[in-house]
């Protein structure tokens, strides 16, 4: 089943002065359960297609349909709240609530979504185990380290029980054991839970571990292999 279908997009920064074609008429299919990672250098509109399919950026050109919904068609806070239920967000910086403890960080989202506290606490406590961080959930992100605040931005991004999970270079700030537990665990939740992760990334251990490899270049897709 597909759930991202991104047909024609194309992307243009600068268009008055000198034009960057960020992305130009690329299609992206991707199916539930697929541990996609998208690579290519900088510049080649890695980070551009996550923030289109994601919602967090408008195509010039193309649309892109998620579960069967157009999400171009969406007005600003219909937008916002498809994707606070449909879609997780991993990014490089965390960005996590420095005052919110750990598992106050990943209920927030289920508060937004006004579930109860009962519902909310248990969630967040199976989404901790899940990421092996059951005895540091009343920690602050500063009582963290950097692999561990990671992990706790992926079980926030779980949180919602969205329909997918795409991750900006989230392995940028890590040392080659917080990136292995960290990736290591994610496959686990893809196998066990069929989450749907799509990576944008340069890190070679990510590119190792992802069944599927799209290679961008000059926002165009030069090869998309499966492993």
């Amino acid at each position: 089943m597909e759930i991202i279908n991104a047909t024609g997009i194309r992307k243009t920064y600068n268009p008055n002065k000198i034009p960057v074609h960020a992305l130009q008429g690329l299609d992206l299919h991707i199916r539930k359960g697929e541990f996609t990672a998208i690579v290519g250098p900088s510049g080649s509109g890695k980070t551009t297609l996550l923030n289109i399919i994601g919602g967090l950026d408008q195509p010039d050109e193309g649309k892109v349909i998620i579960h069967g919904t157009d999400i171009s068609e969406l007005s600003d806070n219909q937008l916002i709240n498809f994707r606070r239920d449909n879609i997780g967000f991993v990014f490089q910086s965390y960005n996590l609530i420095p005052v919110f403890t750990a598992i106050e960080n990943i209920e927030f989202i289920m508060m937004l979504q006004k579930k109860s506290k009962k519902e909310r606490t248990e969630r967040a406590e199976y989404l901790l185990k899940a990421v092996h961080l059951e005895d540091k959930m009343y920690k602050r992100p500063n009582e963290l380290s950097g692999g561990e605040q990671q992990r706790v931005a992926v079980a926030r991004a779980l949180a919602s029980n969205p329909a997918f999970v795409l991750a900006d270079e989230p392995t940028a700030n890590l040392d080659s054991k917080s990136t292995a537990n960290l990736l290591d665990m994610m496959l686990d939740l893809n196998e066990e839970e069929n989450m749907t992760f799509v990576f944008s990334t340069h890190d070679q251990r990510v590119i190792d571990r992802a069944r599927r490899v799209i290679t961008l270049v000059d926002g165009k897709i030069l090869e998309d292999a499966f492993h």
